[in-house]
């Protein structure tokens, strides 16, 4: 199960992240994109704290695919240093994670 991940991407907006998020599916390089919208997000950023709303990506992959991923996010995305984080699967029902290797590379 560990060769299937959750990758976490924060945007500046909804269509920030609506417009990587089919970017990504349509490449194939990840099966589904939900995004949430607004999150607040508190964080540090050039020595200033900082309270924005922000939407969250959460997308499903496979993990030999993240270096590819992150090139490609860091293409589309407007931040200098956006977050991308991903998770190991440990457990999913076999149609799901069938689903995901098929609809990816």
């Amino acid at each position: 199960m560990s060769n299937y991940i959750v990758i976490y991407i924060t945007t500046s907006s909804i269509s920030e992240a609506k417009k990587i998020g089919r970017t990504l599916v349509k490449d194939k390089l990840v099966a589904c994109s939900n995004i949430i919208s607004p999150i607040h997000s508190i964080y540090s950023w050039q020595g200033k704290i900082c309270n924005d709303k922000e939407a969250l990506m959460m997308l499903k992959a496979k993990k030999k695919l993240f270096k590819q991923i992150v090139k490609r996010v860091e293409e589309l995305h407007s931040y200098d240093v956006p977050e991308i984080i991903a998770m190991p699967i440990i457990e999913g029902s076999s149609k799901y994670i069938s689903w995901i290797n098929e609809e990816t590379k």
